[in-house]
């Protein structure tokens, strides 16, 4: 059977009081699961740095072991040459092992120079290793408190939110979709995160700006989904302080 408008807005306003009371809780969390995610992401950052750090070591580690390895060959060709020098035929003979024993000499100048070289990267990387190896050990310090801190905070409300989380399903399943849909999305527009409110003293519950009375009364007989048409909230319905008042009034003087 489908539900009256009036029916919809009671819904709707039990949902809304719902995600108030969870809004409540979740600010009392403040900025900290934001700074829990922030913390998290950072120490990922870090740890992906340092990866590439220890795989830019390696490399270079690696380059040194190639370097020293054409150093033992260009001795041994050296050796050889020298070997073949004492034995040359002819002026020419001896003028290209010559030009081989000055490549050959050459070759091992460059691979102790790229040695150096890759040492001293190394050197400035393990550095660099270091002191981000401390600034993710505070990182992961700042975190486990933050994280430890948060905890506590979610464990001294973690009975009403489920509550409150179930009820909301319920209440959910109580508005057809187009509607919960609609909810949602005023509801995040909405900076206080009120999506259904009340007309209070003749103005909207959520931007304060005054309804119209002939809408007030459209409001009142609940007949049709009324939004603000300064910020868009529904209208649940109008509440009559002043009626309230001037029955308490009476109550009192009897």
């Amino acid at each position: 059977m489908e539900s009256t408008v009036a029916q919809k807005l009671e819904a709707l306003l039990n949902l809304q009081k719902i995600d108030s009371r969870l809004d409540s809780i979740f600010k009392v969390r403040g900025a900290l699961p934001e700074e829990v995610q922030d913390l998290e992401d950072e120490i990922i950052g870090y740890e992906t740095r340092l990866e590439k750090f220890n795989f830019d070591l390696v490399a270079l580690e690696d380059d040194i072991k190639r370097f020293k390895e054409n150093i033992k060959e260009s001795e041994k060709l050296i050796k050889k040459y020298q070997e073949q020098q004492m034995n040359v035929r002819n002026n020419r003979e001896y003028d290209a092992i010559t030009k081989e024993l000055e490549l050959q000499d050459l070759e091992i100048q460059v691979s102790k120079k790229k040695i150096t070289e890759s040492q001293v990267k190394i050197e400035s990387k393990n550095i660099e290793v270091g002191e981000l190896k401390n600034i993710l050990s505070e990182r992961k310090k700042d975190l486990e408190n933050k994280k430890s801190e948060l905890d506590t905070i979610i464990s001294e409300s973690e009975n009403d939110e489920n509550k409150l989380k179930a009820d909301r399903d319920k209440a959910l399943k109580k508005l057809e979709d187009r509607l919960a849909k609609s909810y949602s999305k005023i509801r995040t527009n909405a900076k206080n995160g009120l999506a259904v409110v009340m007309v209070k003293r003749g103005a909207c519950g959520g931007c304060f700006n005054i309804v119209p009375p002939q809408r007030q009364a459209d409001i009142r007989e609940k007949k049709k989904i009324i939004v603000c048409e300064h910020c868009g909230r529904i209208f649940a319905g109008v509440e009559d302080e002043i009626e309230e008042e001037v029955t308490k009034k009476k109550r009192s003087r009897a």
